[in-house]
């Protein structure tokens, strides 16, 4: 059993290519199988605005995606007479100048996903603003989170491509609106040990089907702080899986391989956790990454070079169509539509009809 994704040139439909995902040999891979064959049976909503991550040369360029959370931040500051955002993004604003090779300015996107966490709440506690928000303002809530992240990883890549290109870590975020979510399962975990922060070019790994920051994202992300209650609050490990999943496209680093920094990381954050009564052994902590596939690379794309399937996958930005085993759901819309946002809002209107009868 395989699955095949149909990719399309966003600019130009007609224009497709396609490669095809070995389901790993794991417990679960095979609950991932049949979850995704739910989602596509079910017509779920593809997420485009969030899917294609780290890709140097894109046509959602920085200037792009400010002026996405800009409009973003202008729908919400209409809506709430007691919620204000004052930020207004640039994209020089985006970039740390002061730190070495020009990375993401942290303290920006840091209160941007603020912003979000505070408007939206948690999966469990959507907070009053998201449930008094009508259907324009919760969309524009969520775009907040979507275009934070997007922006954060382009320009890592861009940055990468001027200094390392081989290091370039461009990934696909595959999620769709309202995924069912099902209970991880103990026998899932044991995927944590197994792999932990290792990814490969093609591996395909279970994707984060919930809000808040992992243990690593804290340390990494916020200098390595010390575990006070109020940091762990932020803090959440993972707890359900869904037929959502993420694709790695950038090339192996894989602890003992051939990237000493990572594995120097991964040291220095083991480290870190043991210092604040963590055990890096235990796997309810859900560290790392869960893989559950790869992409067969020399049959879908004729050949294993990574520059050569970067070139293949640049061009086509755009999911349009998944199958597995006899089962396939295809997704004729896209970004560059004229009236993409509203056919979004339009078909995440149960969801947001959901959380609005909802009070606190």
């Amino acid at each position: 059993m395989t699955v095949k994704i149909v990719l399309r040139n966003p600019l130009k439909h007609s224009d497709q290519v396609d490669y095809t995902v070995v389901p790993a040999d794991n417990a679960l891979a095979q609950d991932w199988i049949p979850a995704l064959k739910t989602l596509l049976q079910s017509n779920n909503l593809l997420e485009k605005n969030f899917c294609f991550m780290g890709f140097p040369k894109t046509a959602r360029t920085l200037e792009y995606l400010c002026n996405e959370a800009n409009l973003a931040a202008k729908v919400i500051n209409n809506f709430f007479d007691d919620y204000t955002i004052e930020e207004v993004l640039r994209p020089e604003d985006c970039v740390a100048f002061d730190y070495a090779d020009n990375g993401p300015n942290h303290e920006v996107f840091n209160r941007l996903h603020n912003h979000f966490e505070v408007l939206q709440g948690t999966v469990s506690n959507l907070s009053s603003y998201y449930h008094r928000a009508d259907y324009n303002t919760k969309y524009a809530i969520r775009q907040l989170n979507n275009t934070c992240h997007e922006m954060e990883t382009l320009i890592l890549s861009q940055r990468k491509l001027a200094t390392n290109p081989y290091w370039v870590r461009p990934s696909q975020i595959t999620t769709f609106l309202a995924a069912p979510r099902y209970d991880l399962k103990s026998i899932h975990r044991s995927g944590f040990t197994i792999n932990g922060y290792d990814r490969v070019l093609g591996g395909v790994y279970m994707h984060w089907a919930q809000i808040g920051k992992t243990l690593f994202e804290v340390f990494r992300d916020e200098h390595a702080p010390v575990l006070t209650d109020t940091v762990c609050e932020a803090i959440t490990e993972l707890k359900y899986y869904s037929g959502e999943f993420d694709i790695e496209w950038g090339n192996d680093i894989v602890y003992g391989g051939n990237a000493p920094w990572h594995d120097a990381e991964q040291d220095r954050f083991r480290e870190w956790l043991i210092a604040n009564g963590r055990d890096p052994e235990d796997n309810s902590l859900s560290l790392g990454y869960l893989p559950i596939g790869q992409v067969l690379l020399q049959q879908s794309f004729g050949t294993t070079d990574y520059q050569a399937i970067w070139d293949i996958l640049g061009s086509h930005l755009d999911i349009y169509k998944i199958e597995i085993d006899g089962i396939s759901s295809t997704f004729d819309y896209c970004w560059t539509d004229e009236d993409y946002k509203q056919q979004q809002i339009d078909m995440m209107r149960p969801g947001y009809d959901y959380s609005s009868r909802k009070t606190i």
